[in-house]
């Protein structure tokens, strides 16, 4: 029985390139040249920290970081910019969540938009990936298109075509 798998994931040197690309843009910028802070990237957690001066500096850095997360080919909703900047000292720190897996509410997202486009699929979540089989390859493939058109909120990869 044919089937794949949809997966959410970000290459994680390709994530810390655009982090350093990043850095380099931020020691060259003119308007924030004589910010004190900067750009960091916890590899073990998947989490980009930006810190400044004030609330102003932190979206320039939000969107230094966006840039060059999409010229290295990322996904930008694969960045979660829903935490504020709070207050640390006299600096402004904000975390940045990468999103890695699915999670439970995507997943259901997921199968109704699959269920809804009324595609002769069966799709099952899996730990943190959808397993979608069919009968037909066309049908996964028909299930795919959904997908691709469907607004998840989240990067979405086709994996294990079998």
């Amino acid at each position: 029985m044919p089937s794949f798998d949809i997966v959410s994931k970000v290459d994680p040197q390709t994530l810390e390139n655009a982090v350093n690309t990043a850095k380099k843009e931020l020691q060259t910028r003119y308007d924030l040249r004589d910010t004190k802070g900067g750009i960091e990237l916890d590899k073990k957690t998947n989490v980009i920290t930006l810190t400044s001066e004030n609330d102003m500096r932190i979206r320039a850095l939000e969107d230094i970081v966006l840039t060059r997360l999409v010229k290295q080919g990322i996904d930008g909703t694969a960045l979660d910019f829903t935490d504020e900047a709070h207050a640390s000292g006299t600096m402004m720190k904000k975390t940045v969540k990468v999103r890695a897996g699915i999670d439970k509410d995507a997943g259901r997202k997921i199968i109704k938009a699959i269920k809804d486009a009324k595609v002769k699929v069966e799709a099952q979540m899996q730990d943190d990936q959808v397993r979608v089989s069919a009968k037909k390859i066309d049908e996964l493939q028909a299930a795919i298109a959904v997908l691709r058109s469907a607004d998840i909120g989240q990067p979405l990869q086709f994996v294990n075509m079998k």
